[in-house]
């Protein structure tokens, strides 16, 4: 796999000894997306998915609205860079920043006219039984983890329904490649639920509700500001979601 590297590492016991054994851990790997000739993020991804994750994070940041407004998307041989051309004329600002709750470093180099407004979600009727599907297969392990133990899970679900499940090192990047995945198989978002491994700071709600996904699960916990945002724009926030029960803020 891609995303996986063998080392040896030392297990060290309470009574002192000590033994070597085989270790797969999770790789890195580096991806500078540029936008009609402008560098705009470098992203510190896991090498799967990435198409999903480019389309994914255009959309959540605004620079497009759906696949159609894509012209063009090529990576090189390296899968290092990816030359996208969108429709239409953009106004950049030039920034240099690190995503500060981005558990990979991930970096943006410039800013959009683009990003809309946030707005308020449509009212969306989910089913109990949905969620407790959800995190009946989130408690199947995947393959990367089930080697590393060192990545993010997310699963992407409409009507009860598995459509998408992918995984990262960062929980920011997996919600951006399950975007992508309904954006270039013109799924509605509107009718979708994604289930999360990550903690749901302010962040995370914002990149939900900037999708227009009414409902966020995750197996972990909000934060006071993100339940706030979520009530404010409608999103349906559940959390600490198991196969036998969930909590809904």
């Amino acid at each position: 796999m891609d995303n996986i590297e063998k080392i040896t590492k030392t297990l060290i016991f309470p009574d002192g000894h000590s033994e070597a054994v085989d270790a797969a851990v999770i790789s890195e790997h580096e991806l500078t997306v540029i936008v009609n000739e402008q560098p705009v993020y470098r992203l510190i991804c896991t090498k799967n998915d990435l198409k999903e994750l480019v389309c994914g994070r255009l959309l959540t940041d605004g620079l497009i609205e759906s696949a159609d407004d894509i012209k063009s998307l090529h990576f090189c041989e390296t899968e290092n860079r990816v030359r996208v051309f969108l429709a239409g004329e953009i106004t950049w600002q030039q920034k240099v920043s690190t995503e500060l709750t981005c558990c990979t470093g991930n970096k943006i180099f410039a800013v959009s006219d683009r990003k809309p407004e946030a707005k308020i979600l449509s009212p969306y009727e989910y089913k109990r039984e949905w969620v407790f599907e959800m995190a009946k297969e989130f408690g199947k392990d995947s393959p990367l983890h089930g080697l590393t133990g060192g990545n993010h899970r997310v699963i992407l679900a409409k009507e009860g329904q598995i459509l998408f499940t992918c995984e990262d090192i960062g929980r920011h990047n997996t919600i951006d490649k399950a975007v992508g995945y309904a954006v270039l198989n013109h799924i509605p978002l509107g009718e979708c639920m994604i289930f999360t491994s990550g903690r749901v700071p302010v962040d995370m709600v914002e990149k939900v509700i900037s999708a227009g996904i009414p409902v966020l699960v995750s197996k972990s916990v909000p934060t006071f500001q993100s339940v706030e945002l979520a009530k404010k724009y409608g999103l349906t926030l559940i959390s600490r979601a198991w196969p036998d029960k969930y909590e809904v803020y």
